[in-house]
């Protein structure tokens, strides 16, 4: 039976065979669906990278090393196409669309348009059905071939022109704008779209640049992301100038990537070796620690605070910027503590990174940051840690596409070495949506569920979003996809935790109860209660007062029973002005407290008996918080005004709480001590 597709494979393969006897005419498919052209790039060198000078340059582009590129190849003209995509694979864009993310409308559905929403593993299997000469660029190859002989950020100078943008600005929103290929110049080998339109797959895996000199190189050994090149529309031009370099994760589809064909053998050079270890992975003991070493329980215990986030050694490669924040803690069964967070520029920047740092067991002082997780060119808000209790650590990242955190797929690792090693990231939620800014504090339900809080709106309030693991994070589900709304004022009923950056834990009788920020109820925190695992919440007003930007609190229960929450006596649009929380010290007197807080409940929620001030005593000290927090002074009276918390408690019933920049250690014995009278201070 005549096969059509069969005829048109055909056809490119015989271009495969004039290219392997040697002929320099550029080949081009002309079977009787839509043609893929080629262009001849021929052998030569250039300079791989952007020199420091280089406006917007970024320092994953250096340092720049000179690349011999030994034989000429054959690329793609255009990126391939939705039509040369039905053609090859029988299948559609919308049909490739609806296997992993949201119908994102753009104008850029037609046959003459690239294909995206393709993998990279998608793109390997398309350029395989053409036949063992077909394959995507190295990461070398693509950025010589873009240059076309030039040495400035694009190949047209200094600058970008206007017929080559595709709406070039960062928007919550995206805009649709054509992207039909060829609609701007091509660069001066005839090759057209190098800058934006879509991201394009290459052949290597993400890794450091060397400074030596090398031929024919196909990149790292292995790594986390594949590096994809070229920009997209709707973000900024500097993304895509030639030597930006982009990644994701090889299952990764979405509306910004898709691909143009090589035909040439792979360079059969030998990968780079894997890049260095980070430290925070780094000489980790595999030896179980002895918890009966920690504090006496009966005992009051407090430290700190103590900064956990510092400066990386002078000369170090570690990618740490001014803004460090949103952390997540846990435990690790030899003794050691991880924490992570995200470091960046601008909250809503792509060079949002993961770091992370460790205290050792038994040690006094957290090490040096390092790297911990990074999608290149991606933002990455929103981290969580958990220990399950058994030997695994969960990690939890929200990874995004173009900046911002509004549209975030949900990506897991698991370590069962202490954090030495890390399983292959995976998408857990696919879809690049609201609904999965990841917060510290996943949970182990009794029932042996994983719970993980995900902010489900990007603005300041709005509702809290559960994502639930019911076979130990195997497979992940949202616990429902509608919010809240006025539900709350109403007393009615509503899919979402009200308030975002919510904290959750489980009743005794089954039910989960949540705090959170915004969404207030007759001027006080909202209180969320749901009786089927985050299906459905009823809501109420909390004794609490609400918090609001700058303030993340902390809910969990403590290993002795109790139900402990940090927050702060007042929001952060009360910092000039506030009004504190009212306490009773030692000698019974009433004395006005401000700052961060924690509250113990004794009967599962339904009173708060004990309220103390999380604050050294001492002298007045002056602090850095960090991120929105700054500096501040502790006093008796006066603690921590801002933070994003995190918390873990160790089996020895240490809890180690974590502000944006600070550690804190305290028991539950010095919980429930009252605060010393006036004059015992």
């Amino acid at each position: 039976m005549f096969n059509p597709r069969s005829l048109k494979i055909a056809l490119i393969l015989a271009i495969a065979t004039l290219l392997a006897a040697g002929s320099d005419k550029a080949p081009e498919y002309k079977g009787d669906g839509p043609k893929m052209e080629f262009v001849r790039i021929p052998a030569g060198s250039f300079h791989m990278g952007s020199p420091p000078s280089e406006k917007d340059r970024e320092d994953d582009e250096g340092p720049v090393h000179k690349v011999h590129i030994t034989k000429s190849f054959y690329m793609g003209k255009y990126e391939v196409t939705q039509a040369q995509w039905k053609t090859v694979m029988g299948t559609t864009l919308t049909q490739q669309r609806n296997k992993t993310d949201s119908p994102w409308h753009l104008k850029g559905e037609g046959p003459e348009h690239p294909m995206y929403y393709v993998s990279w593993e998608d793109a390997t299997k398309f350029c395989k059905r053409l036949g063992r000469k077909f394959r995507l660029p190295t990461e070398a190859e693509w950025e010589y071939a873009c240059r076309a002989g030039t040495t400035t950020p694009f190949h047209t100078g200094e600058d970008l022109p206007p017929d080559y943008h595709r709406h070039q600005q960062m928007e919550w929103t995206h805009v649709p704008v054509s992207l039909r290929v060829g609609l701007g110049p091509p660069n001066a080998w005839g090759l057209y779209d190098m800058h934006g339109n879509v991201e394009e797959w290459c052949h290597d895996w993400y890794g450091p640049y060397e400074a030596s000199e090398q031929t024919d190189p196909v990149g790292r050994l292995s790594g986390l992301f594949r590096v994809t090149r070229g920009g997209s529309h709707n973000t900024d031009a500097r993304f895509l100038r030639s030597a930006n370099r982009l990644g994701a994760l090889p299952e990764e589809r979405h509306w910004l990537i898709g691909f143009r064909v090589v035909m040439g053998k792979l360079p059969s050079t030998q990968p780079l070796p894997e890049p260095e270890t980070p430290l925070c992975m780094s000489q980790v003991s595999q030896d179980a620690y002895d918890w009966s070493k920690g504090p006496n329980r009966e005992k009051p215990f407090f430290q700190g605070p103590i900064p956990y986030v510092k400066k990386p050694p002078e000369g170090s490669s570690v990618p740490m910027y001014e803004h460090n924040h949103c952390p997540s803690v846990t435990w690790c069964p030899n003794g050691d503590l991880l924490a992570v967070w995200f470091s960046t520029e601008k909250e809503v920047g792509r060079e949002m990174v993961i770091l992370g740092s460790r205290w050792r067991a038994d040690g006094d002082a957290w090490d040096p940051p390092s790297l911990f997780f990074k999608a290149p060119d991606r933002n990455m808000t929103g981290s969580s840690l958990l220990h399950d209790g058994e030997g695994t650590i969960h990690f939890l990242n929200g990874m995004e596409v173009a900046g911002t955190w509004g549209k975030l797929a949900l990506v897991m690792r698991t370590s069962t070495d202490n954090g030495a090693t890390w399983s292959t990231p995976r998408l857990i939620n696919p879809y690049h949506q609201r609904r999965n800014q990841v917060i510290h504090g996943m949970i182990r339900t009794r029932e042996g569920y994983l719970i993980q809080p995900c902010d489900a709106v990007s603005e300041g309030e709005g509702g809290t979003a559960l994502h639930i693991s019911c076979d130990g994070g195997q497979t992940w589900e949202e616990a429902t996809n509608y919010g809240w709304g006025a539900f709350a004022k109403a007393g009615g009923v509503g899919g979402w935790i009200a308030g975002i950056h919510a904290s959750v834990v489980q009743l005794q009788d089954g039910r989960l109860m949540a705090l959170g920020r915004g969404d207030d109820i007759n001027g006080c925190m909202a209180m969320s209660l749901s009786r089927d695992m985050g299906q459905t919440w009823t809501y109420m007003a909390s004794e609490f007062p609400p918090i609001s930007g700058g303030q993340r609190l902390v809910l969990m229960r403590l290993r002795e029973g109790p139900i402990l929450l940090v927050s702060f006596t007042d929001s952060s649009r009360k910092r000039e002005t506030p009004q504190g929380m009212v306490v009773r010290d030692v000698a019974g007197k009433e004395r006005r407290v401000y700052g961060v807080f924690a509250a113990l409940s004794f009967d599962e929620g339904k009173t708060w008996p004990v309220k103390k001030l999380i604050t050294a005593r001492g002298a007045a000290q002056e602090l850095d918080g960090g991120a929105w927090t700054g500096n501040f002074i502790m006093d008796a009276t006066h603690a921590e005004p801002l933070g994003y918390l995190a918390a873990t408690q160790t089996p020895d019933g240490v809890i180690h709480l974590l502000s944006s920049a600070l550690h804190y250690r305290f028991n539950l014995a010095w919980l429930e001590q009252l605060m010393p009278a006036e004059d015992e201070e």
